[in-house]
């Protein structure tokens, strides 16, 4: 098995690890500052341990007082600034290519939370002027049907990204198609060889997955200071939980997991500097859970019935909001934090992967 492996790997490998190049007849000046998430390569340093060297100094994050109030991290507005960076980097492609980025979407079934986040990443792609094709599939579709469908947007040169919303009627197997995804169009960065290279120092996926992404985009936002600090995720997913915490040890926090079977979960919590929660269980995070200062992400987003709400339903996270304003430095809030954030990233991977096959990136 591993002999019949090694080739795979040598035939890919050249993808991680060649040079961009700009091509001189179409050469423009494109910003780097549309994200300030840096290359993970820049990141890399040499684990040495010393004796005699000082632990990092964990009390950095202040003390609340009794009448504190959290900053509340503002998702939207710096989505916004994103998607207005994305604009004009994909102005610019249309004036020197005469072609614009393509999205491709594929949406099996009827879930209202999935329909809602589709038409978000329809709206904001049109806001930036991205090519946005959706191909909807019924709940009772076939594996052939869906990776048939991929397989063309695989082909066609004018889709430069391609994701499958999630998560899948359970007859399907996820894996199966989300294999089916060309490496280089597989935007969301759940192909193996983009969790793999992730995992690995001296090495760069070639895409990060959107809302792991998106949460360290946060705290860069922020001014967080990542490295040496105690990061908790709570969820293990291969959506959210395991890439968010191969992306928070690739900037040198020290990272632990809790998950459904963990004991004494709060008891680990409390220790965090930098608690992201993705369980998706509506207010599982109380105050108590918490340690003074700590900066919380919010990832989930559980839809509960609400018939007064525009779509008949409103989201609710993970942590109890009111409680954790009260402990927390910085917080997320749901909706508005992580959800547009996701997006946003969603359509910058999309842009770096047109850049690539256009030929203009550096």
């Amino acid at each position: 098995m591993m002999k019949r492996m090694v080739p795979i790997v040598a035939a890919l490998w050249p993808i991680w690890f060649r040079k961009s190049f700009v091509n001189p007849s179409t050469s423009r000046s494109f910003s780097n500052q549309i994200i300030k998430s840096p290359s993970l390569l820049s990141l890399d340093l040499a684990d040495s341990w010393f004796s005699s060297s000082k632990h990092s100094d964990h009390s950095s994050i202040q003390e609340c007082p009794k009448k504190w109030i959290s900053k509340i991290i503002d998702g939207t507005a710096i989505a916004e600034g994103i998607r207005s960076r994305i604009t004009s980097e994909v102005s610019q492609i249309k004036e020197l290519t005469g072609q614009v980025p393509g999205l491709a979407v594929i949406l099996i079934g009827q879930r209202r939370d999935s329909q809602t986040y589709v038409r978000k990443k329809l709206a904001a792609s049109e806001e930036v002027g991205i090519r946005f094709k959706l191909t909807t599939f019924p709940e009772n579709c076939t594996e052939c049907e869906v990776c048939n469908a991929l397989c063309k947007f695989n082909e066609d040169p004018s889709i430069h990204g391609i994701l499958v919303q999630l998560p899948l009627p359970q007859h399907l197997d996820e894996s199966k198609i989300l294999n089916c995804i060309s490496l280089e169009k597989d935007v969301d960065g759940f192909h193996p060889l983009n969790i793999g290279t992730l995992a690995m120092q001296g090495m760069e996926p070639l895409f990060i997955p959107c809302t792991p992404k998106g949460c360290i985009e946060l705290l860069l936002q922020l001014g967080v200071e990542i490295s040496g600090k105690r990061a908790v995720v709570i969820g293990k997913s291969n959506i959210v939980g395991l890439p968010l915490s191969l992306l928070l040890q690739r900037h040198h926090a020290t990272v632990s997991i809790v998950h459904a079977f963990t004991k004494n979960p709060e008891e680990i919590t409390r220790e965090a500097d930098i608690l992201v929660t993705a369980a998706g269980v509506p207010n599982l995070i109380r105050d108590s859970w918490l340690k003074p200062g700590a900066i919380v992400i919010d990832v989930g987003t559980t839809p509960v019935e609400d018939p007064s709400s525009e779509h008949g339903y409103r989201l609710i996270g993970d942590v109890c909001f009111e409680e954790a304003t009260r402990v927390a430095s910085a917080i997320t809030p749901v909706p508005g934090g992580v959800g547009p954030m996701t997006v946003a990233m969603l359509l910058y991977n999309t842009l770096e992967s047109s850049k690539r096959a256009f030929k203009l990136t550096k």
